[in-house]
């Protein structure tokens, strides 16, 4: 008689307060018994990181990765032709537009949302904001961090200019995204040298840490709770960063890079990333945070703060500097650069003040590196941008966020069709929901 494999023997309770949930998780992949099911798919394992650019607010898309000419576009948007069929305002995006033969656009995009919250619950996640599932739906790059965690000191999961609603979940506090300033003092927190030398400094801070941990042992060993596992395994993992002459000049730049990449919190953002990636420390997956897309009035007065001229030219001079960088020190081919918001926005004429409203039938995105072939435009929208007209992948559909995720996934050579069963609820979490079978997949058409 068979006897029952090792996973089925631990409850839930003892599973949350035995290691946290990503490092139980992970022990158990280790020997085998985790609950994880897969498809077995063939990835298309083209990338070492990705970069995530979330344009929070929901960037107009016929004012930025989808321009058409008439009436509404601002007597100075100056529309020029790229490589293949890329078109962009050349007052709005001039350094993307000189990359444009590694820039690659995605027109056939919709989203299932159209309320902010939600629409950022789903981009974050790829998952629907649904009520019963909230708790038990971890943002992608808690994912990749469980897949990719221990390639290096910093967490694979990186956060910058804010943090995403949306974290690791029950997936534990190794999976959180490290959430990080961008200054060039870097982090101030990663050495105390307050005394005497930078030696003696690190020899006391060695011994307060080993007070602590064997003051709060119990605490660690057997956590009460899910978010108390969680906060001792981050807690043990940022000690890990402190003192570490490799980790510390990553948060640190120069003010020739900050004047360069655009002297904003967003561009700053940027070269955090760019430096987290060549480090290539074990940050696999970067969230970059843009606010402030919400225009529904004055979205071309120059006079309006937070204007669609500001938001567009620091979007603009970050990441071009940003895929620069990474193109000449070779990083560029395998890092994945993704930039989309929650919708779209509605096409012609802007509303009586001067802005744009909601729009889910249609928006667009744009990606570069990572395997990504440039120069191309996937799928098209009608004259003023209102429908998706063109699908221009093997789908025959529009594009939603699952099968972006999935595009991600497979670029990381992460298996998206996996599925954990071993939840808290019990309730069965899916990388990509209905990926197992087929419902949503990657656009490998984005690889050429």
């Amino acid at each position: 008689m068979h006897s029952r494999p090792e996973w089925s023997k631990i409850t839930r309770r003892q599973w949350l307060a035995g290691a946290s949930g990503l490092g139980a998780l992970a022990a158990l992949q280790q020997r085998g018994y985790a609950q994880v099911a897969s498809s077995g798919v063939t990835t298309q394992n083209t990338a070492r990181a990705v970069i995530l650019i979330n344009m929070i607010g929901a960037p107009s898309h016929v004012d930025t990765w989808d321009p058409k000419d008439g009436p509404w576009n601002p007597p100075d948007a100056n529309l020029q032709h790229g490589a293949g069929g890329i078109t962009l305002s050349q007052t709005l995006f001039p350094g993307l537009l000189k990359m444009s033969s590694d820039l690659l656009l995605l027109r056939s995009v919709q989203s299932w949302e159209e309320v902010h919250q939600r629409g950022q619950f789903y981009l974050q996640t790829a998952h629907p904001a649904n009520p019963a599932f909230l708790a038990e739906s971890p943002n992608m790059g808690s994912v990749v961090a469980l897949e990719k965690t221990g390639t290096g000191l910093l967490p694979a999961f990186l956060s910058l200019n804010g943090s995403p609603a949306q974290g690791a979940t029950f997936l534990g506090g190794q999976g959180e995204p490290m959430s990080a300033p961008s200054q060039a003092s870097g982090l101030s927190t990663l050495q105390h040298n307050f005394f005497g030398s930078a030696a003696a400094s690190q020899t006391r801070f060695q011994s307060q840490f080993s007070l602590l941990q064997d003051l709060d042992a119990d605490l660690r060993n057997a956590p009460y709770d899910h978010p108390m596992a969680n906060h001792a395994d981050y807690y043990t993992s940022s000690k890990a960063l402190m003192y570490q002459p490799s980790i510390i000049p990553i948060f640190q730049f120069n003010d020739a890079d900050n004047q360069r990449y655009g002297n904003s919190n967003f561009g700053r953002s940027c070269i955090v990333a760019r430096n987290a990636v060549q480090a290539k420390a074990g940050t696999v997956f970067i969230t970059i945070n843009q606010g402030g897309w919400d225009l529904h009035q004055n979205m071309f007065s120059r006079a309006y703060p937070g204007n669609q001229y500001q938001l567009c030219n620091d979007l603009d001079n970050g990441v071009s500097n940003l895929a620069a960088d990474l193109k000449s020190s070779g990083d560029l081919a395998q890092t994945m650069i993704v930039m989309l918001g929650e919708f779209g926005r509605t096409p012609g004429d802007l509303n009586p003040q001067g802005g744009r409203d909601h729009h889910k039938d249609a928006m667009s995105m744009a990606m570069m590196g990572g395997g990504v072939k440039g120069g191309r435009v996937i799928g098209a929208t009608d004259s003023t941008g209102d429908q998706v007209v063109q699908f221009g992948w093997s789908q025959n559909r529009v594009i939603f966020m699952e099968d972006i995720a999935a595009t991600m996934y497979s670029a990381l050579g992460i298996d998206w069709t996996k599925s954990i069963a071993n939840t808290p609820s019990g309730r069965l979490f899916e990388y990509v929901p209905f990926g197992s079978v087929g419902t949503y997949l990657p656009v490998n058409e984005v690889f050429g």
